[in-house]
């Protein structure tokens, strides 16, 4: 039977649907990031490897794949496989369609509520023993009903978010490359700003764009430096977008308020400094974290494998030309 390594433990159902198919193996510790010496080992013995977003499937990886055919990621882009070093060996590189949206969105406002409300600062102060009192000073934070939200970036998650912040009756800013039409703007009830003007007016700025070379450091000392000292600042999109030790520096100064992140610049490293700070709430790339949304990838991943195993195409195929 055909071979393929997991490189960590997935939904149960759909292992099961990948075990009546092939051999598999499943790297069984889900809390951490299988070490690249390791994958490489894993990858010279299988045809497939499913891997995660988190994995690093670099030119290295592939070569030691002597027999892969087929890497399977659950990412929607799949921006750590080298799919150039792939495509050469005609290996064939399997995604899967946006379904992480909703509940990234979910995430991003709960890490907003968290962050404003101080409700991280708060749990770990209950379970410590501290209980100042149901109107002390001691964890006032910042209101979010009827404050201003900033999107930078407005794809799928913004929308999302912009749905969200409304029942919270936000005033609702964003920027983007391309603006909307007034027809558009008016039927999502979003103001268009520049990014300048959009971190100087809001109070809670969250990151929605996509990565790629014109979004590194796009929030640097320079821009962290517009925003509002009672302002906050949301990261789940991806972590290179914000100069991590700017960010620090902003929040050790109490330039801003505060920050909530769930993506870092060097992954699964983080700043030394952000695990110190009581003004950032930190959580580990958790985005698509949601029993039923991880229960899809992991079906649509199964399913990309099932077809190619059933000699058709798969069909969320990212690098067609391999079988051209």
């Amino acid at each position: 039977m055909v071979r393929v390594f997991v490189t960590q433990p997935i939904p149960e159902a759909a292992l099961e649907r990948l075990r009546a198919n092939a051999e598999v193996k499943v790297h069984g510790d889900a809390s951490r990031i299988l070490p690249k010496e390791r994958l490489m080992e894993e990858v010279a013995s299988c045809e497939i490897l499913y891997c995660l977003l988190h994995d690093r499937v670099d030119r290295e990886v592939i070569e030691a794949g002597r027999n892969l055919k087929l890497i399977a990621t659950s990412a929607v882009v799949p921006a750590n496989v080298d799919v150039a070093a792939a495509t050469e060996r005609r290996i064939l590189v399997t995604v899967i369609p946006n379904i992480v949206v909703e509940a990234t969105a979910d995430l991003q406002w709960g890490l907003l509520i968290a962050v404003a409300r101080r409700i991280v600062e708060a749990d770990k102060a209950v379970r410590a023993g501290l209980f100042p009192g149901s109107q002390s000073m001691y964890f006032v934070g910042g209101e979010v009903n009827g404050k201003t939200l900033g999107t930078i970036g407005l794809g799928a998650i913004g929308r999302a978010i912009v749905q969200r912040a409304k029942g919270f009756r936000m005033r609702i800013l964003y920027t983007k490359r391309n603006r909307l039409s007034p027809e558009e703007e008016t039927e999502l009830g979003v103001e268009y700003r520049t990014l300048d003007d959009l971190l100087r007016e809001s109070d809670f700025v969250v990151i929605n764009a996509s990565y790629h070379p014109g979004t590194y450091h796009l929030v640097g000392a320079r821009e962290l430096g517009l925003m509002k000292p009672t302002a906050y600042l949301i990261n789940t999109a991806r972590g290179p977008i914000v100069d991590e030790a700017a960010l620090v520096e902003a929040l050790k100064s109490r330039r801003i308020a505060g920050a909530a992140l769930d993506v870092y610049e060097q992954e699964p490293k983080v700043h030394p400094d952000l695990l110190t700070l009581d003004n950032v709430v930190l959580t580990p790339h958790i985005g698509s974290a949601a029993r039923e949304t991880r229960e899809r990838i992991a079906s649509i991943v199964v399913e990309n494998i099932l077809a190619f195993l059933r000699g058709e195409r798969p069909p969320n195929l990212y690098n067609p030309e391999v079988l051209a």
